[in-house]
């Protein structure tokens, strides 16, 4: 059983965790996540999810693997790090933005809807409207600018976005790992983590849009 372990890893970690491989694959972690928050479109979730993958490929290889794997609690500390970052450099920008900011908000009604919304919710001392919009496609831009336009105190929107970033984390890098653990460490393990990570998404979504958020 150890041998047919040990193989699995080193097939995965030639395959998928060479994409992970050595010390430096937190900071591009970290990076992705960061920059996301003004670049939606960056794949940060999928490279989470494959570092997550590595991990698993490397935990059961038996010492096997010749590279270094990724450490999931390293992973999960660097994604949420880098998230509450971005969050905080949106927050400062658009607290910055002035009257160009303020008109662009005001044209756009879900602009206008999201930062009514998070205003009532944080000054009622609520913020899960923070974490779910973090597994929401564009969500964490929408809430992280509107926050700062609205210049809402940080002392109210930090925490939730701590909570909002380590909870993405910590989903995203555990659907990688176990999805390797439970289906094995393959492509198809990683295609299944990335789809449930666009469904958590999308039932996010789904949630904004159909009833309040306290």
């Amino acid at each position: 059983m150890a041998v047919n372990g040990g193989v699995s890893g080193v097939v995965v970690f030639e395959s998928v965790g060479s994409l992970a491989a050595g010390p430096w694959i937190y900071a591009v972690v970290a990076l992705s996540v960061l920059l996301d928050v003004f670049l939606p479109v960056l794949p940060s979730g999928v490279l989470v999810i494959t570092a997550g993958t590595a991990a698993a490929a490397g935990s059961g290889a038996a010492g096997q693997v010749p590279h270094e794997v990724p450490d999931i609690l390293a992973l999960i500390l660097s994604a949420a790090t880098a998230s509450v970052l971005g969050d905080l450099v949106a927050y400062r920008l658009a607290w910055r933005g002035g009257e160009r900011l303020d008109r662009a908000i005001a044209r756009s009604r879900r602009l206008t809807t999201a930062q009514e919304r998070l205003g009532d919710a944080l000054a009622r001392g609520g913020g899960a409207l923070v974490v779910l919009a973090r597994f929401a496609p564009a969500g964490r831009s929408v809430v992280s600018f509107c926050a700062g336009a609205a210049h809402r105190r940080v002392r109210d929107f930090l925490p939730w976005s701590a909570l909002a970033g380590l909870s993405w984390a910590a989903y995203s890098v555990a659907l990688g790992y176990y999805g390797a653990q439970w289906l094995g460490a393959t492509w198809l393990a990683t295609g299944v983590s990335v789809a449930a990570l666009f469904g958590a998404g999308a039932a996010a979504a789904f949630l904004m849009r159909r009833r309040p958020v306290s």
